[in-house]
């Protein structure tokens, strides 16, 4: 079964051991796949756009991490599979990345309620990003308002859109205090199409 039909699965997982002594030649073979799933959004918000293979990676991350098999892989794998996308939506995670405490802290006090600002630009529709609470995201350590999970669902019309390269394809967040618009490269397009490609059961 192609990896984008499932989720992942136990069995798909390498031991701790074993992918510590494989992460570099693994990482390396994804860089250029992340690379093209990346949009920076302004000076300090970059989004992901997540796919099987990049959640597995972090799921692999994690484990190594947490050096946990078991009840860790199960924890790793109900946190991080709502956000491998299911052919009629695409899935990102933003991050707003401040290295000042100080002024990270006064920007995202002002950044109150972004996660729903955030929107794909697909032709003529603005597709709004689903509330978070609808994707039961990984646990993080960080600020709350610094990581969002955005899921952008599409019709089957705006899907043919989004696969048309005459078509402008961005990403924005229209919040009073980050209002910005970030045009998909076509090499970003053709990468994400992927994820559309295929109809879930």
């Amino acid at each position: 079964m192609p990896a984008p039909l499932h989720r992942i699965m136990p069995e798909d997982l390498l031991p701790a051991a074993v992918y510590a002594v494989q992460r570099r030649s693994r990482r390396a073979t994804l860089l250029p796949m992340k690379r093209l799933r990346r949009v920076d959004l302004g000076p300090a918000c970059a989004i992901g756009f997540e796919s099987y293979d990049t959640v597995l990676l972090q799921v692999q991350e994690t484990l190594l991490a947490e050096a946990g098999e078991g009840d860790g892989v199960a924890t790793a794998l109900a946190a991080y599979n709502p956000l491998i996308p299911q052919g009629a939506e695409l899935i990102a995670t933003a991050m707003f990345g401040i290295d000042d405490d100080v002024r990270r802290a006064a920007i995202l006090a002002r950044l109150a309620g972004a996660r729903d600002c955030f929107f794909l630009q697909v032709g003529g529709d603005r597709v709004r990003a689903r509330p978070r609470d609808e994707i039961d995201g990984p646990p993080r350590e960080r600020e709350e308002a610094a990581v969002h999970f955005l899921r952008f669902r599409l019709s089957d019309a705006q899907k043919a859109v989004f696969r048309d390269p005459a078509t402008v394809i961005a990403v924005g967040c229209d919040h009073e205090a980050y209002a910005h618009v970030a045009m998909l490269s076509p090499a970003a397009r053709a990468e994400l199409a992927h994820d559309l490609a295929w109809d879930a059961a």
